[in-house]
């Protein structure tokens, strides 16, 4: 004890009955046993480690930040992929009526459009390299492009594209039963190919995915079609060169404009073909 010191400077602030040499190591104020918090060096009082608390920023769950505004995490691509990969699993089970619930037959398109979106999150049963080529393409482009574009872009662009491929199947292949996400990946390709070129970057390992895609169309019962992959592509592509014509912030009407225009076109081809053609 220093020799200014008095016996009231020795007892805790908040336990006057308590006597303490014990100092917190941020205010200074004398402590008892009770009123102490370990700190990484000294101890710390209550009000301190309230006071600590508070000023601490909150470190939230790593799920929560992963979808946070503005995250790095490609949500939507990893959403997706575990989407197709939970339904392949419940398809695989004997007498589950997935697949027939979702994929897409054009005569049913009057009664039952969702199928034209719905078939792009199922897979050949027949072949398991349906499933894997498709989920291997999506895991290569779908982060560069999310990440590039955005979540809410990606998946307007990846939507629209498979949307697309069940268009182009109604059109080309009426009569064609078809599965799986070819469509929206060969999206993914064609936006990819428009913007890496207008970015001027190579497009090597591009063309080897797109080349095993469609080698996959020749193995026997993975029940996909050239014309999903045809109209995939071609729509991607479209929605690239809209991205790329309204990238700057003061154009964001004007794509919502387009993008919504295309979306709009790809409806009235096919109540077109259902109603006229």
């Amino acid at each position: 004890m220093s020799s200014g010191s008095t016996v009231s400077d020795n007892v805790c602030y908040r336990h006057q009955d308590r006597q303490s040499f014990v100092l917190c190591q941020r205010c200074g104020r004398t402590v008892c046993p009770d009123c102490q918090t370990q700190a990484a060096v000294g101890v710390h009082c209550p009000e301190c480690v309230r006071e600590g608390r508070q000023a601490a920023p909150r470190t939230r769950p790593a799920v929560v930040r992963a979808f946070r505004r503005g995250g790095s995490t490609a949500v939507v691509t990893y959403s997706i992929l575990g989407l197709c990969i939970g339904i392949y699993l419940l398809q695989i089970i004997p007498g589950s009526g997935v697949t027939s619930a979702l994929l897409y037959f054009p005569p049913l398109t009057y009664t039952e459009p969702w199928r034209m979106i719905t078939a792009l999150f199922v897979h050949s049963q027949n072949s398991i390299f349906h499933i894997l080529f498709n989920m291997y393409a999506l895991f290569l482009f779908g982060p560069l492009l999310e990440g590039l574009l955005g979540r809410s872009r990606f998946l307007a662009l990846y939507l629209l594209s498979g949307f697309g491929g069940s268009v182009a199947v109604l059109l080309l292949a009426p009569m064609s039963a078809v599965v799986g996400a070819s469509g929206a990946i060969f999206g993914l390709f064609g936006a990819f190919f428009v913007i890496q070129r207008k970015l001027g970057g190579n497009s090597v390992q591009l063309f080897v995915v797109i080349g095993l895609n469609f080698a996959i169309g020749f193995l026997p019962g993975t029940n996909i079609s050239w014309q999903a992959h045809l109209g995939g592509v071609i729509v991607g592509a479209l929605v690239g060169l809209i991205y790329l014509a309204t990238r700057r912030p003061e154009q964001k009407v004007r794509q919502i404009a387009l993008i919504s225009s295309l979306a709009i076109g790809l409806v009235m081809l096919t109540l077109l073909r259902l109603f006229v053609i």
